[in-house]
């Protein structure tokens, strides 16, 4: 299980995360949503420990995070940036085995375990064809796709990603997503922040929405996608109508109408 418990975090003298309480048991898909600003990214980086709590705990099987070494954080927390920053001299391949490098020891390098491993995670994404590539030379939605590749060569538990979509067109989007209802299946853990709410109303097992640092919708999606409710996080009019195939809630925002259902300019209008 990983918890956070009245979770306090935030950069320099800005706090984000207002008192977040949390539980994230194995086997979930879990999508983080709202708008801009409202905590994602900083939730992501306080639950893999790289940004310490300010105040309550992040606790991952009842061990606090602040407690683990960083190694020890790796073998069980993988994760993929918004906006990561890559060696350019290095090749994809190289870049997917950097994965392997908590389960390596202080007298050795990669094996052929960790060579096979990183082999595999390019295969599974999609991108074995990429393996020799500089990563300088990838496009964004190559680079997110190894990047993702990296993750899973980790072979951890958990799995955090943050806006791993940006940049993948529509094919590889359902691919990546596809590829991670997979892992979850399987024991894998997995919280992401997604800005396509249809995107991860179709493959999340459950939402957490975030607004000024808090979180004020948790669960399911049948039981989160209200029209009020949404209309009300994003200040703006939507309506909520099943997917065509899979009968999924889906939400669709109105044109030119606030969330109080008056057209944007009506009031200075009528002034």
């Amino acid at each position: 299980m990983m918890e956070c418990r009245a979770l306090h975090a935030g950069y320099a003298q800005t706090e984000v995360l207002h008192g977040i309480d949390l539980r994230i048991a194995q086997d979930e898909l879990v999508g983080l949503l709202g708008p801009n600003g409202s905590g994602k990214t900083t939730l992501l980086l306080a639950l893999s420990g790289v940004l310490p709590a300010r105040g309550g705990d992040v606790l991952l099987d009842g061990t606090p995070l602040a407690a683990m070494a960083p190694r020890e954080r790796a073998r069980r927390i993988a994760t993929v940036p918004q906006r990561p920053e890559v060696i350019p001299d290095v090749d994809a391949f190289s870049l997917v085995l950097m994965g392997r490098y908590p389960h390596t020891g202080p007298l050795r390098g990669y094996t052929v375990v960790d060579h096979d491993a990183a082999g595999a995670a390019l295969a599974a994404t999609g991108t074995a064809h990429l393996a020799r590539r500089s990563a300088a030379t990838l496009s964004g939605g190559e680079l997110q796709r190894v990047l993702v590749a990296r993750a899973l060569a980790q072979d951890t538990d958990t799995l955090l990603l943050d806006e791993v979509t940006a940049g993948l067109d529509v094919a590889r989007m359902v691919e990546v997503f596809d590829l991670l209802a997979q892992r979850y299946r399987h024991g894998l853990r997995i919280v992401a922040a997604i800005h396509d709410i249809n995107l991860a109303a179709l493959y999340c097992t459950r939402l957490v929405f975030l607004k000024s640092g808090r979180v004020v919708l948790d669960g399911p999606v049948a039981q989160v996608f209200d029209e009020q409710a949404l209309s009300d996080i994003y200040e703006t009019r939507i309506t909520v109508h099943p997917h065509p195939v899979t009968g999924t809630p889906q939400a669709s925002i109105v044109p030119g109408v606030g969330a109080a259902g008056v057209p944007h300019g009506a009031a200075h209008r009528a002034m």
